[in-house]
């Protein structure tokens, strides 16, 4: 293993959350005035923590977002994940052979703490992820594709970020975790590789991770 800490990202990578999210995202958001398709919302939030989505509404509009948005946005994608949201296939296996060989890993998601426990809880993950294995953008001043989230992971994990390798599925979470100066690997299951622009290597399903990192 040529790495000290496995870092993953949460929503696409473990979670398979970013069809469930980016179709109410772009439902919602035309719903308020701003026509947005889900491909639109693929291209431009996939990845993001909640700011970076009432920074661009704003930039592109001149309009603010309602004060409620975030809250009743979350509640609408709790509701379809306590209903449809299961586990990338192939991540618990993964999670299970780096816990037997004894590697470190954690997550560090844009999504708030909430978000990221209840689809774990709905999809098993929990049993891989105590409270000290969970960091999310809320933890940071700035999110993707800032690298502080990636380098207080790090930190609080107790790892050189030379030492870390990132599992990321978006754009702006290659560009964080380059930006950290970690290695990151692409994940291309929903984000082809042209998009994925600075990660070392790239790979489909999970069941290819481990070669990948050596295990």
């Amino acid at each position: 293993m040529r790495y000290d800490l496995v870092i993953f990202d949460n929503d696409g990578v473990l979670v398979d959350s970013e069809p469930i999210s980016n179709t109410l995202l772009a439902g919602y958001l035309t719903e308020l005035g701003h026509p947005t398709t889900y491909e639109e919302s693929v291209r431009d939030f996939m990845g993001s923590a909640m700011h970076r989505i009432h920074e661009l509404v704003e930039e592109r509009s001149g309009q603010r977002l309602p004060a409620g948005f975030d809250e009743t946005f979350h509640a609408r994608v709790f509701a379809a994940f306590q209903a449809e949201l299961e586990a990338v296939t192939g991540a618990a296996e993964v999670l299970k052979q780096l816990a037997e060989a004894g590697i470190p890993y954690c997550v560090a998601s844009s999504g708030s703490h909430e978000r990221i426990r209840v689809g774990h809880r709905k999809t098993g993950l929990d049993a891989w992820f105590p409270d000290e294995l969970v960091f999310s953008a809320e933890d940071v001043g700035r999110g993707k594709p800032a690298p502080d989230l990636f380098l207080h992971a790090a930190s609080r994990m107790g790892v050189a970020p030379e030492r870390c390798v990132v599992v990321e599925d978006s754009r702006l979470g290659v560009q964080a975790a380059v930006a950290a100066g970690m290695d990151v690997y692409g994940f291309t299951a929903m984000t082809p590789e042209k998009k994925l622009a600075g990660a070392q290597g790239f790979f489909g399903a999970m069941d290819e991770l481990p070669a990948i990192l050596g295990l």
